[in-house]
């Protein structure tokens, strides 16, 4: 029972943080109004190269990412 009421607080946090992410970063895009389930399978599951370095960390995406520009909005609101 007590594995249940875990996943069910995981799943509640992962449903506040897309809707808090749809809300602050998506505004203005096509993703405005996607379900949650749209926005993982859209912006949150892409392929990408993660370089890490001990001051930065760089994400090379494909060039034929489809919401590459959706993704780099999301990231011009979040991190200003």
């Amino acid at each position: 029972m007590r594995a249940n009421q875990l996943r069910l607080w995981f799943a509640s946090m992962a449903y506040v943080l897309l809707a808090a992410l749809r809300r602050i970063a998506l505004a203005g895009t096509r993703l405005a109004r996607a379900t949650c389930g749209s926005i993982r399978l859209k912006l949150l599951k892409i392929g990408a190269q993660v370089r890490r370095s001990a001051r930065r960390i760089r994400i090379a995406m494909a060039s034929a990412c489809p919401h590459a520009d959706t993704f780099a909005h999301a990231h011009a609101r979040l991190y200003p």
